[in-house]
């Protein structure tokens, strides 16, 4: 296939605006459409006039445009039922993270891709990260031994700057929580190094978000991995100002490391038996939004792995099973989350 790969992206928020312009600006792959509900969203002259905008999926499908590829950029809560509706059409798919809120909505939407003989592409853009590479090679290779400790930090600042009055963003229903919109990608990290977890203990607290977002701001996770060893996850975006770090912490019979930095974007300690640490490549910045930062900006591996596995010259790098995977293990997690006091806080502001 020689032809260049067609794209269309629904959402056009700060990721969705990131995938079409590295859509528009990859060789093989080319930018025909775009949806979102808010027609000022779509006003802009970044891309080429060829390119048509639509305000709603239904208006896009009826278009029937040539596309092969729709891009789900939208809040989190429609990641599912915009992934079912562009397969039911013909179209291979890309989910933002995370896939969806619940397993459920998951195993539809791979139901679906089986069912019309079409790919799903979930972003797990930390996987192309140099420092997450290493690792799941230094772990998957044996030098490190058997697993014993495995330790997440996620340490991170999103207050008013990031959830505005009246956007989706802190609602239980298209946000879901601090795992699924801001630490999946760590959550996935570990799932694809270390493998499945059992025997989940958390405890929640908000501390400071009581006025804006319906669930927690901070959390300590506890739990065995199913292969070996335990673990643990500490996270909060009850951070002061910025971001303050995102970090793995891992002890082997082998020997022990940690991938730390803001983004986890550097090996701060190695030492393994019979092991010297090569230098590895930069990592890329984080994905900038104004006054807050995410997590590093690899979206332009996504779109090249989808295009390559479409034209047959790769597999994917995160496909819908894993995506899922991800998906369960948060709510199994949150399974222990009392919603009682954010029940009555919402009663409250009625």
């Amino acid at each position: 296939m020689n032809e260049k790969i067609r794209f269309a992206v629904v959402g056009f928020g700060h990721i969705g605006k990131r995938h079409a312009t590295i859509i528009n600006e990859y060789p093989d792959s080319e930018l025909v459409a775009v949806i979102d509900t808010d027609a000022n969203s779509t006003q802009h002259s970044l891309y080429p006039t060829e390119v048509s905008f639509y305000n709603s999926m239904d208006a896009f499908i009826e278009a029937k445009i040539k596309v092969d590829v729709v891009n789900i950029s939208t809040p989190n809560g429609y990641h599912c039922q915009y992934a079912i509706k562009a397969l039911e059409a013909g179209y291979h798919v890309v989910i933002e993270k995370p896939m969806g809120l619940t397993r459920a909505e998951c195993e539809a939407v791979l139901f679906k891709s089986l069912q019309m003989s079409k790919q799903v592409f979930v972003v797990k853009q930390n996987r192309y990260s140099p420092p997450s590479k290493w690792m799941k090679e230094i772990v998957g290779s044996g030098k490190l031994g058997e697993v014993l400790m495995v330790q997440v930090n996620c340490y991170w600042n999103r207050d008013e700057r990031y959830y505005k009055s009246g956007g989706w963003k802190g609602t239980l229903n298209l946000d879901g929580g601090t795992l699924f919109t801001q630490f999946s990608h760590f959550i996935d990290i570990m799932y694809w190094v270390f493998g499945d977890i059992k025997n989940i203990k958390s405890t929640f607290a908000d501390y400071n978000h009581q006025n804006n977002t319906e669930f927690e701001d901070s959390g300590v996770v506890q739990f065995e991995f199913v292969n070996s060893g335990m673990g643990c996850i500490n996270f909060s975006t009850a951070i002061w100002d910025t971001n303050m770090e995102s970090s793995i912490t891992v002890i082997g019979t082998n020997g022990s490391f940690k991938v730390g930095g803001q983004y986890m974007n550097e090996i701060e300690y190695c030492h393994i038996k019979d092991y010297t640490m090569q230098k590895l490549e930069a990592t890329n910045p984080p994905n900038d939004y104004g006054p807050f930062k995410g997590s590093a900006a690899n979206h332009h591996y996504v779109i090249e792995n989808v295009v390559n596995t479409l034209k047959g010259k790769d597999t994917i790098t995160a496909n819908a099973l894993e995506g899922m995977k991800v998906v369960e293990i948060i709510e199994r997690i949150y399974e222990s989350r009392d919603l009682n006091k954010l029940k009555n806080k919402t009663t409250d502001k009625l």
